[in-house]
């Protein structure tokens, strides 16, 4: 019987900012910073939450009248999937080889003023292996993005290993991380965004590397966390009406990007609010030894008096039944296959 051999590989975690509400300015950027991290080594990279094309900070600083024109450019540079925005991101993962994460605003086909905040994972061969809407948004998003399900709340077999991802407060969600760990992920990818107008008291760059930190040893998984930057150009945007927003959006220690092992400690170097690549070597054989402790999903855990179930219908708005007797899905839109069925290569 052949010996058992996990990946060893490098991630890159990008830390940067959008070209602010400019999806084509934002997906060129993205391309440049998948082709800098692949030249040099990196397999894995992993983009910040909604980083095409931006977060909606105007939802923290304004009322939400005053915000509503800020939610209409952004519904308006959201993108669809599939699309040609998501195609150029994958035919970079394919000319490249490597696997990405990457956060966009999604414009349901089906209802144009209904957007999520996704994250879309792409096999190193172009392939688009799924689409993960944000289960609920955090507290101000509330005013943004629609609630995701859990139709693509999945682990996905790739060359670096089981793949898994959330999108930042999920991160918190126990359950959500524990279907992850459930189906065998051993990366994990946090994508998340600068919060510098977060409470006084909340040291936003900290809480992050404890929420990777946590998952990491919970699990005895390795998570590449990347996050996002406030450019000057997003600072100057919404203070323009609102300058008391300055010094919120200028406030320090609200981004951190790098990598923690399973022992929840940090790998390498860490970015803490500068634009950047972090760079971590990953030796999933490291995932072992610990879970002879603790492996939460497997021995160490009681399965006779726990049980989580996890609903992964797709959400939909209507259900039609055709003439013919066919029925079909209104507003499925798009969903990536089963990993059990042969998935096409979006060109």
């Amino acid at each position: 019987m052949p010996q058992l051999e996990l990946p060893r590989f490098k991630a890159a975690a990008i830390q940067a900012a959008p070209v602010y509400l400019d999806t084509d300015a934002t997906v060129d950027k993205a391309c440049a910073l998948i082709r800098e991290a692949a030249g040099n080594g990196a397999t894995l990279v992993a983009f910040p939450e909604v980083f095409v094309a931006g977060y909606p900070y105007w939802n923290w600083v304004m009322t939400p009248i005053e915000g509503s024109p800020w939610f209409e450019r952004l519904c308006k540079c959201a993108i669809e999937l599939p699309g040609p925005e998501i195609r150029r991101i994958t035919q970079a993962a394919r000319a490249c080889g490597v696997t990405v994460v990457i956060g966009v605003n999604e414009r349901s086909s089906t209802g144009v003023g209904t957007i999520y905040n996704t994250l879309v994972t792409i096999g190193a061969d172009g392939r688009i292996l799924g689409r993960h809407r944000k289960l609920v948004p955090t507290w101000a998003e509330k005013l943004t993005w629609a609630n995701g399900d859990a139709s693509s709340l999945r682990v996905h077999q790739t060359p670096i290993g089981p793949l898994g991802a959330l999108a930042c407060g999920e991160n918190t969600n126990t359950l959500a991380r524990f279907a992850l760990l459930a189906q065998g992920e051993m990366v994990h990818v946090a994508s998340y965004i600068s919060l510098p107008v977060a409470p006084p008291d909340y040291d936003m760059a900290e809480a992050i590397r404890l929420r990777a930190a946590a998952h990491s040893f919970e699990g005895k998984v390795f998570t590449v966390v990347s996050c996002s930057t406030v450019s000057p150009e997003i600072i100057d945007a919404i203070s323009h009406t609102h300058p008391k927003a300055r010094e919120l959006l200028m406030r320090k220690n609200s981004a951190f990007s790098g990598v923690l092992g399973p022992d929840g400690r940090v790998v390498g170097d860490v970015l803490v609010d500068d634009e950047g690549i972090v760079y971590a070597d990953i030796d999933l054989s490291r995932c072992i030894q610990p879970r002879q402790m603790h492996d939460i999903t497997g021995h160490y855990n009681r399965f006779d008096i726990f049980g989580l179930t996890v609903n992964r219908r797709a959400l939909t708005p209507a259900q039609f039944m055709d003439a013919d007797g066919g029925a079909g899905l209104g507003g499925a839109e798009w969903d990536a296959p089963p990993p059990s069925t042969p998935q096409s290569r979006l060109e």
